[in-house]
């Protein structure tokens, strides 16, 4: 039997079951199974299959919300910042997609996915809200131009890396022309082209 406490397990179960069967096929009780729990005790740790996925994000995918809220401006280079942040987000999205694509394949299972995490504080929108208030605090401080639209600027960041993982990621074999870490330098070179 695995020693590790009950919601570690079960965090850890769900992570799996999404990565390998996606968001939509995976159930709280087979959760359950696979953590080797009642339906009742995932429960005591969770709200639902939502609230899972979040936790799951969270905790057992690469620091991209993290990352996001902890990067301040005026500390290290705008470069070295967008760098990194394209790297963590290339890695996230990567991680994401295979978990989430499930739910763009049924209308009905999306709503339903939404409508739960709705009060969670989640959700694909945030990782942009979060990078554009940092590229506004770098435009404060005088090393983003002043009329640089920096929720464009953010949304086309996270959309360039959101893409390399439907492109190549996501598929058998796909191999992207970059490296990650070449793709994350040449990303925020680019943007910073733009802004700066």
């Amino acid at each position: 039997m695995d020693q590790k406490p009950t919601r570690v397990r079960i965090v850890d179960a769900a992570h799996e079951l999404m990565l390998s069967i996606g968001l939509a096929r995976t159930t709280t009780k087979e959760i359950a199974k696979a953590a080797g729990c009642s339906e009742a005790a995932l429960y005591k740790y969770f709200s639902g299959k939502e609230d899972l996925f979040v936790t799951v994000l969270a905790e057992r995918l690469p620091r991209l919300g993290g990352l996001l809220t902890e990067v301040t401006a005026g500390q290290g280079t705008v470069e070295g910042n967008l760098t990194e942040i394209a790297r963590q987000a290339a890695l996230f999205y990567e991680q994401t997609f295979p978990m989430a694509a499930s739910l763009y394949a049924e209308p009905q299972l999306k709503r339903r996915h939404e409508q739960g995490v709705g009060g969670l504080e989640a959700g694909p929108h945030l990782p942009i809200q979060q990078l554009d208030a940092y590229l506004r605090s770098e435009q404060g401080a005088g090393r983003v131009r002043a009329d640089a639209d920096t929720y464009a600027a953010a949304s086309l960041l996270l959309g360039a890396c959101a893409q390399r993982a439907f492109a190549y990621a996501a598929l058998p074999g796909g191999e992207p022309p970059q490296s990650l870490d070449d793709f994350a330098a040449s990303l925020a070179r680019t943007l910073l082209g733009g802004i700066s």
